[in-house]
């Protein structure tokens, strides 16, 4: 689920992008073949500006993210919703790292990106140069800072989510008394969100520039690209609909794959369309009733799902990107980078303030792998130019998520009505009940 959702239509801007991805292929294949500097020149300027705007939001909003996910976890309440509490969020962790370990396996086998290496400006190259990668000591080397300011002046992603992780760890344990700094820290991470979803809709223009200085310096071979990161995310995103949850929901569950599928087809179709698991909210939590989920338990997981049950957004994607932009820039991932990726994936998974958007799981994991924030911004900003398409399966994943972890979770907790369970199916808006979602 992108931020654009909140600033402007989806589909017309879904639309906008998908036009400027293909007039910036053909503006970049003009400037190649005619020779055209000027118009290479320009897409060039058009695409940095805006992977300069994308860069600046970096750090403030790994911080933010990383401490507000944190101090969040203090919302759960009385003994029996903090049990349920946190058997969602386990289930969440789990299915999380089961969905990164698919995107990394995949990604890893098919190398997308691979093939065409995109040449980065001066600085890029020299931070890159800074931060060999593949060994344990190499974090550890790289990951405290000399001083608490110095990562976030100098740009050091990875100590900033170093920093982040003691931050928000301390202001947890401090409860009350770290009250005003949490609210401050969650206001600032709504006024970067804010300002991202501005940047956000400069995208089509933005898409028009970075595509069309592509083609312009590698031509058609920049296609194959974009085409293998669409393939693999897709597959991954399809293994974990249709491998992991019925695996869970037959053996945890005990629930069959076709009634739920069944039921749940609706949801996940409106989730593929619409791309906002916000939206297909009122059709999920009705459709956990559905399968027979106890309706209290559904009105709180179902909602804290939406937020941070991202298997699509979150741990798939992020995944997949990652080695994708990796290999853009010629950068050979060790074994403790891809430690990292899972690990952000489950973090997300158990940060329930909504910071588990693909933006921001993106930007986590690409900073938990020491690229520096100029390769960072330059690699969102390409993989933006195709994000209607992925975020299209991402979503229904996601929806797919969110309700087959609340029916696992219900199962072990004897909060299922078999007899809902195994009632034919009702299309979710006909229920004359339970049609608006209880807050979490």
């Amino acid at each position: 689920m992108s931020f654009v959702r909140t600033y402007t239509k989806p589909k017309v801007f879904g639309i906008t992008v998908l036009a400027a991805l293909v007039l910036g292929a053909l503006a970049g294949y003009l400037a190649k073949s005619a020779g055209l500097k000027w118009l290479a020149t320009t897409l060039s300027e058009i695409g940095g500006a805006f992977t300069s705007l994308l860069q600046f939001t970096v750090i403030p909003l790994v911080f933010t993210a990383i401490v507000v996910g944190i101090t969040s976890l203090r919302r759960l309440g009385s003994t029996k919703a903090a049990r349920l509490g946190g058997k969602t969020l386990l289930w969440f962790a789990i299915t999380s790292f089961i969905a990164s370990v698919i995107g990394l396996a995949l990604a890893s086998i098919f190398q997308p990106g691979r093939g065409v290496q995109v040449t980065p400006a001066e600085s890029v190259l020299k931070k890159l140069a800074d931060r060999p990668g593949g060994s344990w000591s190499t974090l550890l080397d790289t990951l405290i800072p000399s001083n608490l300011f110095s990562a976030f002046t100098e740009g050091e992603v990875l100590q900033v989510v170093f920093v982040s992780i003691l931050v928000g760890f301390a202001a947890y344990a401090l409860g009350e008394r770290a009250e005003p700094f949490v609210r401050l820290t969650r206001s600032v991470f709504d006024i970067i969100q804010k300002i991202v979803g501005w940047i956000v809709l400069l995208a089509p223009i933005g898409v028009f520039g970075l595509i069309g200085n592509a083609f312009a310096t590698y031509g058609n071979s920049f296609v194959r690209p974009l085409f293998s990161l669409i393939a693999v995310v897709y597959a991954g995103s399809l293994l974990v609909l249709f491998v992991v949850y019925p695996i869970l929901l037959r053996t945890v569950g005990k629930v069959s794959p076709v009634t739920f599928f069944a039921k749940a087809w609706t949801a996940i179709q409106f989730a593929f369309v619409s791309r906002s698991s916000g939206a297909t909210l009122p059709l999920s939590r009705q459709t956990a009733a559905n399968l027979g989920v106890d309706n209290d338990y559904a009105s709180f997981a179902v909602p804290l799902g939406t937020t941070t049950k991202m298997d699509g957004c979150a741990a798939v994607y992020p995944a997949v990107a990652t080695i994708f932009i990796a290999n853009l820039f010629g950068v050979q991932l060790g074994a403790w980078q891809y430690v990292a990726i899972v690990a952000v994936a489950v973090f997300g998974a158990l940060a329930t303030a909504g910071t588990t958007g693909w933006y921001t799981m993106l930007t986590l994991t690409l900073g938990a792998v020491n690229l520096p924030p100029e390769a960072i911004a330059a690699g969102v900003a390409v993989v933006y130019a195709i994000d209607p398409i992925l975020d299209m399966v991402r979503t229904a994943t996601n929806v797919a998520g969110q309700i087959t972890v609340p029916v696992v979770v219900a199962r072990t907790e004897n909060l299922i009505d078999d007899d809902i369970l195994n009632a034919p199916s009702t299309p979710p808006l006909l229920n004359p009940t339970h049609h608006e979602p209880v807050p979490a």
